[in-house]
């Protein structure tokens, strides 16, 4: 009699076993985010050997950050509307515009950050409402709708920057989540927490699974994938926690930014919202098929308009986080090029464009692979046509991924 792999206890043989049914499900159509790590290990090898510690100084990591954050949270929203099929060309100026308004109660009127805050993202929600039943109710394509959303609201940003140009932000809180770092220490600290819980998590899913009777990775599987997890979390909190000022007389410039946390609160509180509620299993399943969907009882209009939604009120804190680093608004705030790179980040993550497929991770590794291109062209002293260039080509590329990845999946039976 034969054992099954979750029932050998000892042995490397279920590790083993799983990275065959890894290897079966590429085989099979399932590449998920593997192109995009793929993509994003090599450019950073290419960017190393071709600059040396320009790119790989900590300073620049940390510049890593920064100038990927607004992207990040754009195009964490946008995965949302990619998973049903559709698209928002407006979200890029939508974060723009609410980041006015941010900025335009702080600083012109005197509110106080939160409550200044509140009324940005509420104005985000309202205009993914209105973009949501336009199309779920009324039938217009997406397409349409946020293409003139895109035209209005890139003149509504006009009107509301003025002569001068700019909204300027003043509030120290809002400021520093762009522009500052959290103590070393608490850097430490939030890493072995979270490193701590997802071991925890991972463990607690793997025996609940188990006594369930349902099927669950080997105890090696769980081990490796937390031991790899905590060297790249530790790793970076360590490199981040490193002395990266210029001039340490002046000013010391050393540990996490601040703007890590609130990414990674919205990447788990997001990922729980998709994997982990009714909602999240409707929206994969409008996204895979919305006539099935609709047949099962699922309100498909609602779930459209709530994706659209999630995407303007994402869109909102992208803009904020675009605004932070600049400490202002300008009418590029979330302009064309943000919101390109935003969808871009989104499908050379893994995101499909056909709808049913992605995650919220896609978007960070997405963003990840845009960043690295636009600051090693940038350190190699490149004109910024050829960036375009090559970032328009590793997105086609993403695409034709997808699209093969699709038709192998139908080959097989798995879609």
């Amino acid at each position: 009699m034969t054992t099954t792999s979750q029932e050998q206890p000892t042995g490397a043989q279920p590790l083993r076993t799983a990275f065959d049914d890894y290897v079966n499900r590429l085989r099979g159509g399932e590449v998920g985010a593997l192109p995009g790590l793929a993509g994003l290990l090599v450019l950073v090898i290419v960017f190393t050997i071709l600059t040396g510690s320009k790119f790989t100084n900590a300073f620049n990591f940390a510049n890593l950050i920064l100038q990927g954050a607004g992207i990040t949270v754009l195009a964490m929203g946008l995965v949302f509307v990619l998973l049903l099929g559709e698209i928002d060309l407006s979200a890029g100026f939508a974060g723009g515009v609410t980041a006015g308004v941010l900025g335009i109660l702080m600083t012109n009127h005197g509110w106080p950050w939160v409550p200044a805050l509140v009324t940005a993202l509420l104005c985000g929600t309202l205009i993914g409402v209105l973009i949501g039943v336009l199309c779920a109710n009324l039938g217009i394509p997406s397409f349409v709708v946020t293409l003139a959303a895109f035209m209005g609201f890139q003149g509504l940003l006009l009107l509301e920057t003025g002569a001068g140009g700019t909204i300027a932000y003043r509030n120290d809180a809002i400021l520093a989540i762009m522009n500052k770092n959290m103590p070393v220490w608490l850097g430490w600290l939030l890493a072995v927490l979270v490193v701590a819980a997802f071991a925890g998590l991972g463990l607690w899913r793997q025996v609940g699974r188990t006594r369930a009777g349902l099927p669950a990775a080997s105890i090696q599987v769980w081990a490796v994938k937390s031991a790899a997890f905590a060297v790249v979390l530790l790793a970076a909190t360590a490199y981040l926690s490193k002395e990266r000022s210029r001039n340490v007389f002046l000013a010391s410039l050393k540990g996490v930014p601040i703007v890590v946390p609130i990414v990674g609160a919205l990447l788990v509180g997001l990922t729980f919202l998709l994997t982990r509620t009714a909602w999240g299993r409707h929206v994969y399943a409008v996204g895979g098929n919305a006539e099935a969907a609709r047949r099962a009882g699922i309100n498909v209009a609602w779930v459209r308009i709530s994706c659209f939604m999630m995407c303007s009120t994402l869109a909102v804190v992208g803009g904020v986080l675009l605004a932070s680093r600049t400490n202002s608004v300008n009418p590029n705030t979330g302009g064309t090029l943000t919101l390109l790179y935003a969808v871009g980040a989104a499908v050379i993550g893994g995101t499909s464009l056909f709808g049913g497929r992605g995650r919220v991770l896609d978007a960070i590794l997405g963003a990840s692979v845009v960043t690295v291109i636009d600051n090693g062209m940038t350190l190699l002293n490149q004109p910024q046509g050829r960036v375009y260039i090559i970032t328009g080509v590793v997105l086609l590329l993403a695409a034709s991924v997808d699209a093969i990845s699709r038709r192998r999946a139908a080959a097989s039976g798995r879609v």
